[in-house]
């Protein structure tokens, strides 16, 4: 029998965090392989809001709406920077 006056503890299982380079990643496996540009569809989203610029397949399209899509453009500038160094 359990005591009723202690404080009970229960974990929830949250979702796995996915980074925002492996999501952009997926999106773009996905896209490609359903035969869109994945440049144009991403910029399409981002620019947009609109979640119909990503295809479901491969549930790319959910997991691109789990990031913001400021946090979209951020990873991508921060990767191109990093392998461009704003080249002339």
């Amino acid at each position: 029998m359990q005591n009723k006056n202690n404080t009970q503890f229960f974990k929830v299982k949250t979702e796995q965090e996915i980074k925002v380079k492996d999501v952009l990643r997926v999106v773009h496996e996905a896209l490609t392989e359903k035969g869109y540009d994945p440049v144009n569809q991403i910029v399409g989203y981002i620019m947009s809001g609109d979640p119909t610029y990503v295809t479901s397949h491969k549930n790319a399209r959910s997991l691109i709406m789990k990031v913001e899509r400021d946090e979209l453009l951020e990873e991508i500038l921060s990767e191109y920077i990093s392998h461009n160094a704003w080249r002339d």
